[in-house]
């Protein structure tokens, strides 16, 4: 009796969900926030080309940390 009472629960939910689906009507085809605009930003690039330099800004080997140099002596 109680799985009777489930399927005819259910039943009843999805034909409401789907009356109410029906019912709703059609979707606006506007938008709510009205006509927008991008605000797209044009910069200029340059003509020459930067000179980049490729030696490293740091020379020589790093420290080690204090657990990593082993022990003193």
């Amino acid at each position: 009796m109680k799985l009777f009472a489930v399927i005819g629960g259910s039943a009843a939910v999805t034909a409401a969900a789907i009356g109410v689906a029906v019912l709703q009507g059609p979707a606006s085809t506007g938008s709510m926030a009205g006509d927008m605009e991008t605000g797209v930003t044009m910069t200029q690039t340059s003509t020459a080309p930067t000179q980049l330099s490729v030696a490293p800004q740091i020379t020589g080997p790093a420290a080690l940390p204090p657990e990593e140099q082993g022990l003193p002596g």
